[in-house]
């Protein structure tokens, strides 16, 4: 039985402990557009300023992108054959969970005696988390639009831990740009 019980226990803390790691990935693409040829990019400015986050964040996030795709084969260049910009939103989450409910056990405890009896928990239980969404967005420059965009959403890291802040924000970031390029068009940048 305790067994049973601990067993429980670790499965509930994983579960719970990937749901507040897990970040949703989503990406969108221009079908014409030759991911081949990018090999160089640049931030672009105007984009990235209009970003709502504050001048540290987005040094973060830059930082990332850059680190990412130079990992990658890409350089960074003042020719480029694409920009990057970014661009974030965040709303905080509630969730209520109903703790209601009737149990029926044996034991003892604190006061006289000990056998079966019945328990009940009632009240909602609160959370709130702060859930953010940040987009990279992917500009060809001969062209002048947009050929790539990639979403993350998940939790943020909010209460001051900036090592856990940096970590969260490069996780975020290799998420999204794992789905750079396209699956169809999956090129290394050093051809």
């Amino acid at each position: 039985m305790k067994t049973l019980k601990l067993t429980f226990s670790l499965l509930l803390l994983a579960a719970f402990t990937a749901s507040c790691t897990s970040i949703r990935v989503a990406a969108d693409y221009d079908r014409m557009a030759d991911f081949d040829k990018y090999k160089t990019f640049a931030f672009y400015k105007p984009g990235i300023d209009q970003a709502n986050i504050s001048d540290l964040d987005k040094k973060r996030i830059l930082r990332s992108i850059q680190n990412e795709l130079v990992s990658r084969g890409f350089q960074k260049s003042n020719d480029p054959d694409m920009l990057i910009s970014i661009f974030t939103s965040e709303r905080d989450r509630v969730t209520v969970y109903n703790n209601a409910g009737w149990g029926w056990g044996w034991g003892w405890g604190w006061g006289p005696g000990w056998g079966p009896g019945w328990a009940g928990a009632w009240g909602p239980s609160v959370s709130t988390n702060t859930e953010g969404s940040l987009y990279i967005d992917l500009i060809d420059t001969d062209r002048k639009e947009l050929v790539w965009q990639g979403k993350g959403t998940g939790d943020l890291i909010t209460n001051g831990d900036i090592t856990k802040k940096e970590e969260r924000i490069a996780l975020f970031v290799n998420e999204i740009l794992g789905e750079f390029p396209p699956p169809e068009k999956i090129q290394t940048a050093e051809k």
